[in-house]
């Protein structure tokens, strides 16, 4: 290993602490560097590879003449262009299959398995350097099957199925056996077999393990495709120096992640701490906190998600903005609500509404400011859902209508708009206006958007309410309810249904908010638009300080033949 490789090494652990993913790219480097034989130094005296190699022919001459092996076919020598990098003299390039006998299990078939039940693992035992035995099942094995389908300590599996070339050592004392979707590699002489599972670990961690498996969806990693492999070999004892460097580096990083997880955890502690002193002390003092730690609170995008949920929940209580007194009390609305909606019924415009029951104090979580009022959502809006699409009923033009997939939050995705046929009678009941609220019935209901443009001539189907908010109340401050209550999952309360959600017409118009003054309904939209900008410009700045990191990083990784 050079004096450069090993300062840019040391200077990599720097820079991947604060990188985002960076202690797994550290890992891939550390990987990279011992397969590419630049992480420790090789030592002269070394027997070099070569002769390892003659040890393993003489070897398989042996096991071929006592009958213990079929005499292996010969494999393709290695080409220069599978050689993905330089390696030192004292190593050689060789096939995988060249220097170990390899061999899947015991396919379990109750129906004509015989012998001895016996434990047996399979690959969902089988994990990345580790074992998981809680689960280990049984199947019947004959004596004369044990020797192939059973490990026993420094075999290296590997999985043919599953998440095919995971591989680990089995490091246990006592013997198992194992079944036909894992693969036993035993190498013919001392080769350290923790050096042949960072290889796999390297091909993993740098995607190139895809090239030696086959499948779409379930992938595999047949018999003929694990002998193909091309291996480097260094020299026995320096196999012993990478696997002990390995280990340490691997333990630095471990003790990276961990330092960076407690570090990520206290800073969400924290902030989740001041989120709820901040709903629960009316006084303050958490925002001058927050204020006082802005810079190292928000790095972290979590953070910023629980200051929305904050801002939102603040909005709804009456605690982002000031009460003025001057503004005309909600109860007033209501009464000018009342005096529209008798004015519309008499014009023929609406129908009568049915009374709704009155609100119970189990539904008024916490009090409100003077001023405002607790009032349910059909009490301020006329809502309805829209036409069902039947094509063997319906009759009139087509005209373009809104699905709930076209309503996300707070926006319409309009490039698969589709037409169903409205007859005149049905335009102006199903027509959506500016202004208008569109909430989701079912799909991810409770999600909702204002429709705000005026050119386009638009419908809406039945899996979507409109809610038309009288004169004295803005979609707006309804918006920012529904999104508040989507948020904390006080609005499932509203939902039916037990795997597929729904939010029936009844439902919504029986949902209690809490309802301000006109002019702080508009107060508090205008300051909830800043403090979300303020949001989006935290997150573009913790996306910048990630992207500059990742750069710093691929420039160091630049500097080494991957």
């Amino acid at each position: 290993m050079t004096e450069a490789t090993r300062n840019l090494l040391e200077q990599y652990f720097d820079t991947a602490f604060a990188a985002p993913g960076g202690i797994a790219r550290l890992r891939e480097l550390i990987l990279t560097l011992a397969m590419q034989g630049n992480l420790v130094e090789q030592d002269p005296k070394d027997p070099p590879a070569s002769e390892l190699l003659k040890e393993i022919e003489a070897e398989k001459k042996r096991l071929v003449k006592e009958g213990k092996i079929k005499k292996p076919k010969p494999l393709p020598e290695v080409a220069s262009g599978e050689k993905c990098c330089e390696i030192p003299k004292s190593w050689e390039w060789v096939r995988f299959g060249g220097i170990a006998q390899h061999n899947s299990g015991k396919t379990l078939d109750k129906g004509r398995n015989t012998g001895e039940s016996r434990d047996y693992i399979t690959t969902s035992n089988l994990y990345w350097g580790s074992f998981e035995l809680d689960n280990v099942r049984q199947m019947l094995i004959r004596d004369d099957e044990l020797e192939k389908c059973t490990a026993k300590k420094n075999d290296l599996l590997i999985c043919e199925g599953g998440e095919a070339g995971r591989a680990a050592v089995w490091h246990f004392d006592t013997e198992v056996c194992f079944q036909n979707h894992i693969h036993r590699v035993r190498f013919y002489i001392d080769i350290d077999p923790y050096f042949a599972y960072r290889f796999f670990e390297k091909l993993n961690a740098t995607g190139k393990i895809n090239q030696h498996r086959k499948g779409v969806g379930i992938s595999n990693m047949s018999s003929k495709a694990l002998a193909s492999i091309v291996f480097p070999l260094p020299p026995l004892p320096e196999q012993h120096r990478i696997v002990a460097r390995i280990d340490q580096l691997m333990a630095r990083c471990d003790a990276l992640e961990k330092l960076r997880k407690q570090r990520e955890e206290k800073r969400l502690a924290v902030h989740a701490a001041a989120i709820r002193q901040l709903l629960h002390a009316p006084e303050g003092s958490a925002w001058d906190f927050i204020g006082k730690h802005f810079g190292e609170l928000y790095t972290v995008k979590e953070n910023v998600a629980e200051l929305r949920k904050a801002i939102l929940q603040l909005a709804v209580m009456g605690r982002l903005v000031p009460q003025d007194p001057k503004d005309p009390p909600a109860l007033e609305l209501l009464k000018e609500i009342e005096a529209e909606k008798k004015r519309l019924v008499k014009e023929g415009k609406i129908k009568k509404p049915k009374p709704l029951p009155p609100i119970k104090p189990e539904e008024m979580p916490y009090d409100l400011p003077p001023g405002w009022e607790w009032v349910k959502f059909g009490k301020v809006t006329s809502n309805r859902l829209g036409k069902m699409l039947d094509k063997s009923k319906n009759r009139g033009n087509p005209k373009p209508y809104l699905r709930n997939t076209n309503v996300q939050w707070h926006q319409f995705v309009l490039d698969d708009v589709k037409e169903m046929k409205f007859e005149d009678g049905e335009l102006h009941e199903f027509r959506v206006l500016p202004g208008d609220l569109l909430i989701c019935e079912g799909g991810e209901p409770g999600r909702c958007a204002i429709w705000r443009d005026s050119e386009i001539e638009i419908y809406f189907q039945k899996a979507v309410h409109r809610a038309r908010p009288f004169s004295c109340v803005t979609s707006e401050y309804l918006e920012v309810c529904l999104t508040n209550d989507a948020g904390n999952g006080q609005l499932a309360k509203y939902f039916t249904g037990a795997t597929i959600k729904h939010f029936p017409g009844d439902k919504l118009k029986g949902y209690v908010i809490p309802l301000p003054p006109l002019p702080e309904q508009h107060r508090i939209v205008a300051c909830i638009d800043q403090l979300m900008a303020l949001c989006d410009t935290l997150e573009q700045q913790i996306e910048a300080a990630a992207d500059k990191q990742t750069e710093l990083l691929n420039a160091l990784m630049a500097q080494v033949e991957l």
